[in-house]
């Protein structure tokens, strides 16, 4: 009995680190997600830089790679220029540069994105906008909940509640 106790205490499980264990065969390292900052993105800054304000990071199209979805918008100094929110890949070939390969935002719809997440291969966001051009455009006055997926070869836009509540 005592060998079976002493035994038992050196066959330990690992320590929990609260890192979900990543899918595949043991010892195949997995893609890492694509670094949002290092892509160029296809925003009209007028000459300043972009700023990422916010990342999500998840396998959107089931292909055992993960994608990173970004948030982002010109780093104007002041007021609050709207986002575009961006899912970038990263190609397999060493030394590659990850690419922005869906719009999900377009910064033309003049929102700001909070609360963004990757969860169950679907992206959702927290849409904040203004009811009308009288608004002041630093006091965004209505949220609505965006959620995209994956579906048929692009990212289609799921319904979400239809009533935009008021900030």
């Amino acid at each position: 009995m005592a060998a079976v106790i002493a035994g038992a205490g050196l066959l330990q499980p690992g320590r929990a680190t609260g890192a979900t264990p990543a899918p595949g065969p043991a010892g195949t390292p997995q893609a890492a997600a694509p670094d949002a900052h290092a892509v160029t993105y296809p925003l009209d800054c007028k000459g300043t830089p972009t700023t990422v304000t916010a990342t999500a990071q998840g396998d959107l199209d089931g292909d055992d790679r993960p994608e990173t979805v970004a948030a982002v918008r010109c780093d104007a100094g002041s007021g609050t220029p709207p986002h575009a929110i961006y899912v970038l890949a990263q190609e397999a070939a060493p030394g590659a540069r990850p690419r922005v390969v869906a719009t999900l935002l377009d910064p033309a719809q003049r929102r700001t994105a909070t609360d963004l997440t990757v969860r169950d291969r679907a992206v959702t966001a927290s849409l904040l906008g203004y009811s009308s051009p009288a608004v002041p455009r630093y006091s965004p006055d209505v949220k609505q909940l965006a959620k995209w997926r994956w579906t048929g070869g692009k990212f289609r836009q799921e319904l979400t509640d239809s009533t935009a509540g008021r900030v």
